[in-house]
């Protein structure tokens, strides 16, 4: 989840709404790469959540780090929530979700070595004190009692709201991590190719990368529990977006439908003020409730921005949103993976052919698939494991065109295409094999730090 965003003073002109998703354009010699991860903390010993407060908590570490390593603090109110340094954030998810928002890098090497970075400060901070970290798309185990409740105004209002639509808008906020890559566009043509590659593609991401077969303590009947739940969040802000694959797609009609979502909050003076379905669009005429005659900044259309969630999200950069976390092979790979698309014309030209045929119930039949069987699904013909081996291949040549030796990185993702085996399915088969139906081994199989 995002932190207070900085976008810019008054709205005075309807038009600076799409002005602000166009100021992301950039030459290719500007593109940067920008990974996310989030991770579970637990205690070794009980295999419990690891609490906001206390001595081996989430609130030491984020001090620890301070203190040792020259990250400077993230306040709200008096509780230290994040930290920033030299264009990388930690955050926190609602459940306590360790979160690193890496730096804008210039190559994958840079985005491995930034992780391992990011790894070894932790463990240092943490060694000693029985504490470690899952890369898993859902908690295995944890109910939503169990878990620990993070000291953000945004998350106490989207908590509460999140129990009056949907059916699993809890459990994502409080039991799943994702990782996740922003890329750059060059001009509103690219933003939207891009951005139909990537819809259209996000069931791949979800199947390679799905390590979310356990909830509340026993096999769920999915590869990717983290997809299901985004499935039952809430229809007005998640999706495939079918829109964008129609004719006038550009930054104006993505505008129009972060529009019509309800809004959350308005961040003001450090405080998040409710506007649960509230309307931007009210906001922008003075006639916001929860703010009666004030009129919005760019700072709240930023705020705005960062509570929709489809599988891929237009700000100043496109966001990949579709995978589980996962061990470090598969962190890195994840951007590996969509900078060999994105990054490369020849590579994306072909991937838009790839799925430039597919229709909307082919696209989200493919994400219930991915969600399901990982690289065994396959929806309206369209076998998942064909189109990653397709797509891998695309990305392997767009990343050899670079010619950064970054496509070594592509590693686990041809382990899965040759086994047919992702994260998920060695999982369980360890479940019901050598663990004997028990998860006590997996705290370590997908430990990461």
């Amino acid at each position: 989840m995002s932190i207070p965003q900085s976008g810019g003073g008054p709205i005075e002109r309807f038009e600076q709404l799409a002005e602000y998703l166009a100021s992301g354009c950039k030459p290719k010699a500007e593109w940067r790469i920008g990974t996310e991860h989030e991770k579970f903390g637990f205690l070794t010993d009980s295999h419990l959540p690891l609490p906001y407060d206390g001595a081996h908590s989430v609130k030491a570490l984020l001090e620890g780090l301070r203190d040792r390593f020259n990250w400077q603090p993230v306040l709200e109110g008096d509780y230290i929530i994040g930290l920033s340094r030299n264009g990388a954030n930690i955050s926190l998810e609602p459940g306590g979700q360790f979160e690193l928002s890496g730096a804008p890098l210039a190559s994958l090497h840079d985005t491995a070595a930034e992780l391992q970075n990011h790894f070894d400060e932790v463990r240092a901070v943490t060694e000693g004190w029985g504490v470690g970290f899952l890369g898993l798309g859902a908690a295995p185990e944890w109910t939503h009692d169990q878990m620990p409740v993070m000291p953000k105004g945004r998350y106490r209002l989207m908590t509460e709201y999140m129990g009056r639509v949907g059916t699993h808008g809890t459990q994502m906020m409080y039991r799943t991590s994702t990782t996740q890559v922003n890329l750059d566009y060059a001009s509103e043509a690219d933003m939207v190719k891009k951005l139909r590659v990537a819809l259209a593609l996000q069931p791949v991401a979800t199947a390679l990368f799905a390590s979310s077969p356990f909830f509340d303590g026993k096999p769920n009947g999915h590869r990717s529990w983290r997809s299901r739940i985004w499935r039952g969040l809430d229809d007005a802000r998640t999706g495939m977006l079918p829109f964008a694959f129609e004719p006038g797609m550009g930054f104006q009609r993505y505008v129009d439908w972060v529009l019509d979502v309800p809004m959350y909050f308005v961040y003001r003076d450090g405080k998040y003020i409710n506007a649960l379905g509230q309307s931007f669009r009210d906001f922008l005429r003075g006639e916001l409730p929860a703010l009666p005659g004030e009129k919005p900044t760019l700072s709240d259309w930023a705020d705005h921005l960062t509570t929709v969630f489809p599988e891929a999200r237009v700000k100043k950069y496109i966001e990949m949103r579709g995978a589980d976390c996962g061990d470090q092979p598969h962190i890195v790979a994840l951007p590996a993976f969509w900078v060999g698309l994105m990054y490369d014309d020849a590579a994306l030209d072909a991937a838009w052919d790839l799925v430039k045929g597919f229709d909307v119930e082919t696209r989200e039949g493919l994400r219930v698939a991915a969600s399901v069987s990982a690289l065994a699904g396959e929806a309206n013909g369209v076998k998942l494991i064909d189109l990653a081996h397709a797509t891998v291949g695309l990305s392997h040549a767009g990343l050899a065109a670079r010619g950064l030796d970054e496509e070594r990185l592509l590693a686990p993702l041809m382990q899965s295409l040759g086994s047919g085996q992702v994260q998920a399915d060695r999982f369980l088969a360890a479940y019901n094999g050598e663990w004997g139906g028990s998860l006590a081994p997996l705290y370590q199989a997908a430990r990461v730090v």
